[in-house]
């Protein structure tokens, strides 16, 4: 060939070179602006085998989005105003910076060197290994030379920026890098960072390959973090903690997101995907390892209770016609970006808990650090991962065969991990042998290559408990549903036995057959499995009954699991909605925080929904009958931040509802802190769990609007920035609402990379919901200009300002405005998803709304 095709866009090349053993010659340059691509025309045909170097001249301006090579700017504590350089490059952003190979398997070492002013400092993935002094205003620092890594891993900066160090036990130098007045905020993520890198180093038994780990926060940066192999960068919430201000949410943020930017230093950076269809390699298994590391190095946050919320949170979106495998195709930039989602972070990490559960956590953890030793510094599919978890549970221990629980056995027997399945052929002694069943690509391939997830229908009849599986899916074209099946591990306590018993589904129906008669089954134990639960006949009545009259002999997950199933069953009609309602009345009791928290979940949205029409008294009922359930834990809470994290969380939710639904014990308290605070300007410090609630309930004044505001502001008050837009988004003032969201496109006083949160904030507020649709409309260019098409925030402002909507011309307007523009825009995922959550919105309002007046009116707290 005599054309070399590279990746750039908006690089304005003004010489290229091919070279081979000595000789250059000049190269014709031609650049395919929409595929984002240059093509280098040879002076004479290219030979095969042979080497080659170009050399390429070229120029541009730093970006002025968040990708790319770009500037981002802060105000020191006088209010000088600084700028500084940094990049984010995944997934197909190096383009912008350098002309390169922008795929992730073309990987490469990488030689920097960076020309700054010695005010600043450079930074990148390696260590300087020398600076050179050009003059006395020019400093040119020479990088190490990288591994062998993907274009999208590359990173540099250029700042002011101050810094602290730790070894590791390992030795690894470890930094945390801040605009200079925030250093002292960057202690507890050095400290945890150490922690967690060690951890990682023991449990991949793979030691981490450079020779340091820079940390940096940046002041403006779209996402949460980005993993740059040696170089994660952050931003500024998800990395700095004050111990003075900052809440338990924060620290449970930060160690989350860092273990997360950790895990991906092996998975992504050593071992990445091949392609972005399985983007889910990288991104559900950093998701996933922040729980497995984090409940180890920092157990006193209480990760496992946040682990649950995931995957209903995903399940809200896989439920959804318009959900896409975990793995799927995926071609242009746009396409790529809507990969950054909540089916490949939640529900990959789902998948893979749910998988660990199945395999024993010896066996999991074996198979995973084979794949990463097998493929270090290469490129997978998700078959690979697969067969290496295969390979490890034929080599672990799975000579044995066991017995499954059938007429006349003892269950307290059956304590393995193994998973039993009954053969076909005889229902009495039947076995499996472990290896010959265990295919893991087989089970897997049936989680990751089609979308949804099951529903297991369960029927008992005597002893015998008849099984069943279908897809879940809402909305109106339930025919797409057919021809899914799932392997899933199945899992079950009952009224005579504790003993976690266990079964492989992998076929339409089945019948597991119990050794004596139950008064009740639970499915699905502790929510580990990725599939919800319905019991015919009499079953959900016994549940319920089990809630009502002893809560606590099924665990707290189980409880939260059967809260989140009740009304997701509503959703497809297999139950009434008074049943749901039922089974709420328990919470009265409720003292734990999974439950209490999905129960709000599932309780308050459906307040919204008619709060927006509230012809007769209805909504306000249901305000009445949310708040009475949780008055008596309410009314416990200490205004301070004592206790465990699970308890500040808890803690901060149920106050700050109290506050916004107008309990007025709450609001009088909140009101009574907010003067005290105000007239001390500021002075008196607020317990950080309760200082949502207070700036709540202030922010509901003109007066204490403006004060909150001159605070915001205020270098001061940074730690409480995301406490203090929540609560301004609150205000009934339309125009105050409106400023918000100008500012924030604006972005002087409210930063730009808050502009997704402030709108979907707005959306929520009865007063603002027609604001922020205008708004969205009438800045749609904008906003994908900034944030770009395809990316995570754009998808959470569409679906985020939709998700209240439920009527038709509510629905019409919708489809209205994102049928007029141009293709790309129209077909996005996110505007499909925002139009079926509307259509099932409004299916919901005409079945259930009579219903739950009524339930309303026969029920009384």
């Amino acid at each position: 060939t005599s054309v070399v095709i590279l990746h750039s866009k908006r690089l304005n090349i003004t010489r290229a070179a091919i070279g081979s053993t000595g000789s250059a010659r000049e190269a014709r340059v031609m650049e395919r602006w929409p595929l984002e691509q240059v093509a280098l025309l040879a002076a004479e045909p290219l030979r095969a085998g042979h080497n080659y170097t170009l050399s390429i001249q070229y120029l541009a301006d730093l970006s002025q989005s968040f990708r790319g090579f770009y500037k981002s700017t802060y105000r020191t504590r006088e209010g000088e105003l600084r700028v500084l350089a940094a990049t984010q490059f995944e997934p197909t952003a190096a383009r912008m910076a350098f002309p390169c190979f922008d795929e992730p398997a073309f990987k490469a070492r990488f030689s920097i060197k960076i020309r700054r002013e010695p005010k600043h400092l450079a930074l990148s993935n390696m260590p300087i290994v020398k600076s050179v002094n050009l003059n006395p205003w020019l400093v040119e620092d020479h990088f190490d030379t990288s591994v062998k890594m993907s274009t999208y891993l590359v990173a540099f900066i250029v700042s002011d920026f101050k810094s602290i160090s730790k070894m590791t036990a390992h030795g690894v130098k470890i930094s945390v890098y801040t605009v200079p007045d925030k250093i002292n905020q960057a202690d507890y993520a050095l400290d945890a960072a150490v922690k967690l890198l060690d951890f990682y180093e023991d449990y991949f038994s793979i030691p981490y390959p450079l020779p340091k780990q820079g940390k940096s926060a940046i002041p403006d940066f779209q996402s949460g973090a980005m993993e740059n192999w040696g170089l994660t960068t952050y931003r500024e919430s998800a990395l700095l903690y004050d111990p003075e201000k900052s809440s338990a949410t924060s620290k449970l943020w930060v160690t989350m997101v860092i273990a997360h930017e950790l895990a991906h230093q092996w998975f992504g950076n050593l071992v990445t995907m091949e392609w972005w269809n399985d983007l889910w390699l990288n991104e559900g298994f950093a998701k996933f390892m922040e729980f497995v590391s984090v409940s180890v190095t920092h157990p006193e946050l209480g990760v496992e209770d946040y682990f649950l919320r995931k995957c209903f949170d995903a399940m809200a979106v896989d439920a959804l016609n318009s959900s896409h495998p975990i793995s799927t195709p995926v071609e242009d930039p746009a396409q790529i970006l809507e990969m950054f989602d909540e089916v490949s972070y939640d529900k990959g990490s789902c998948i893979l808990n749910m998988l660990r559960d199945y395999l024993t956590a010896d066996v999991f953890k074996a198979g995973l650090v084979q794949y990463l030793r097998k493929y270090s510094y290469q490129n997978t599919r998700n078959e690979d991962l697969w067969n290496s978890m295969t390979k490890m549970t034929k080599t672990f221990f799975f000579s044995l065969f066991q017995v499954c629980p059938t007429v006349g056995t003892d269950q307290n027997e059956l304590q393995g991990d193994g998973f039993c399945r009954r053969s076909q052929q005889s229902s009495s002694n039947a076995h499996w042998t472990k290896g010959e069943m265990l295919d893991v690509r087989a089970m897997m391939d049936t989680w990751t290559l089609q979308k949804g997830f099951p529903l297991v229908t369960v029927t008992v009849r005597g002893k015998n408990i008849h099984l069943q599986q279908e897809r879940y899916v809402k909305g109106v074209d339930s025919s797409s549903s057919t021809g899914y099946l799932w392997h899933i591990p199945l899992t079950y306590v009952t009224s005579k036995s504790d003993t976690v018993q266990r079964f492989l589904m992998t076929t339409k129906a089945d019948v597991v057959i119990l050794p004596e008669e139950v008064e009740w089954v639970k499915f699905n134990v502790d929510m580990k499995g990725y599939y919800i639960v319905h019991y015919e006949d009499d079953g959900w009545n016994r549940l319920i009954n089990l809630l009502k009259e002893n809560h606590k002999l099924i665990s707290s997950h189980d409880r939260g699991s059967l809260i989140s199933n009740v009304f997701q069953l509503v959703r497809i009609k297999k139950l009434s909605i008074s049943k749901a309602f039922d089974l709420t009345l328990y919470l009265k009791h409720e003292r734990q925080i999974v439950p209490v928290l999905q129960g709000m979940s599932e309780l308050i949205p459906i307040y919204r929904l008619m709060e927006r029409r509230d012809i007769d008294g209805t909504a306000k009922q249901l305000k009445e009958y949310i708040v009475n359930l949780f008055k008596d834990l309410i009314d416990t809470q200490s205004w301070s931040d004592a206790g465990s994290v699970s308890e500040s969380l808890l803690r901060r939710s149920l106050l700050l509802f109290a506050c916004i639904h107008g309990y007025q014990p709450c609001v009088d308290k909140a009101q009574g802190y907010f003067t005290e605070w105000q007239k001390s300007s500021g002075t008196l410090s607020l317990s950080a769990d309760v200082r949502t609630a207070v700036y709540a309930v202030g922010a509901q004044t003109s007066e204490g609007w403006d004060f909150l505001l001159s605070k915001y502001r205020l270098h001061l008050f940074n730690v409480e920035r995301e406490d203090i837009e929540l609560a301004l988004s609150l205000s009934r003032s339309e125009d105050k609402l409106q400023w918000l969201m100008d500012q924030g496109l604006r972005g002087d006083i409210i930063r730009t990379q808050d502009l997704p949160r402030i709108i979907v904030l707005v959306a929520r507020n009865p007063s603002g919901y027609h604001l922020a649709w205008t708004f969205l409309k009438e800045n749609w260019e904008k906003v994908v200009e900034k944030f770009e098409l395809g990316s995570n925030s754009v998808a959470g402002i569409v679906t985020g300002v939709t998700s209240r909507y439920s009527t038709r011309s509510q629905l019409a307007q919708v489809k209205e405005f994102f049928g007029s523009l141009e293709e790309k825009s129209a077909q996005l995922r996110c505007v499909q998803q925002a139009i079926e959550t509307i259509e099932d919105n409004i299916e919901w309002m005409d079945r259930n709304f009579e219903k739950v007046k009524t339930w309303l009116q026969n029920n009384h707290l």
